[in-house]
């Protein structure tokens, strides 16, 4: 996530006013986008990481709700009354309720920071789970390559072997056969040498694995002595 976005619902313009001054304080600001109860309703889903829906005209706030529900977003709804905050605990129990208490503003910021945080850490984790199974999958199609190189290799080595020895009785093959004997031993060739890399990597990475041990060895028991 780069720069998160809220939506601010509410048909006070004080209010949307004030909460984005308030969070000029903090340190990490996002980009906002305001809309009254109306116009929400027709919000992309994709537009916004954050809703924050303030007082809005009656009627207007189980609508707006609803719209919002399906983006999976988190959602802070500030509340004048204990009334419909229960209502709304009763119909929407993912939606974060907060009192328009004193000191609300204040409240409402960090709270809205510490869940832009927290949807920050959880897209970070989601990205870290996909490139984990990527490495995951390459790792087994490298592991099969290399239990399959001897295989391979002594395949390859009947090839070789076979196209030699025909090309060693000229007498016995016309010109286009010979070229295209020649090709199959070149090619078997080539093919020989990258399974000797595939040998060669291996070792290295062996080689790193055995110098990583010993290095979490050494400071877990520099760790020890301490």
């Amino acid at each position: 996530m780069e720069q998160p976005t809220v939506l601010i619902i509410s048909d006070d313009a004080d209010f949307a006013r004030a909460v984005t001054a308030r969070w000029q304080a903090e340190r990490c600001v996002p980009a906002f986008t305001l809309m009254s109860g109306d116009v929400c309703l027709g919000t992309d889903p994709e537009t916004f990481d954050m809703a924050i829906v303030g007082t809005l005209r009656p009627g207007i706030l189980p609508a707006a709700l609803a719209t919002l529900e399906p983006s999976g977003k988190p959602i802070l709804l500030l509340c004048k009354d204990s009334q419909s905050a229960q209502e709304v605990r009763e119909t929407q129990p993912r939606v974060t309720l907060l009192r328009q208490h004193e000191g609300w503003l204040d409240a409402l910021v960090l709270l809205a920071s510490e869940v832009l945080r927290r949807c920050e850490a959880v897209a970070r984790a989601r990205q870290a789970e996909q490139a984990n199974a990527v490495l995951q999958q390459q790792a087994t199609l490298g592991r099969y390559m290399l239990d399959m190189r001897h295989t391979l290799n002594n395949a390859l080595t009947s090839v070789l072997g076979n196209s030699e020895l025909l090309l060693l009785e000229p007498g016995s093959l016309s010109a286009g056969a010979r070229s295209q004997i020649d090709t199959i031993r070149n090619m078997a060739v080539r093919m020989h040498e990258i399974l000797q890399r595939f040998s060669s990597i291996e070792k290295e990475l062996s080689v790193l694995e055995k110098q990583f041990q010993n290095e979490v060895r050494m400071k877990s028991q520099a760790a020890a002595t301490l």
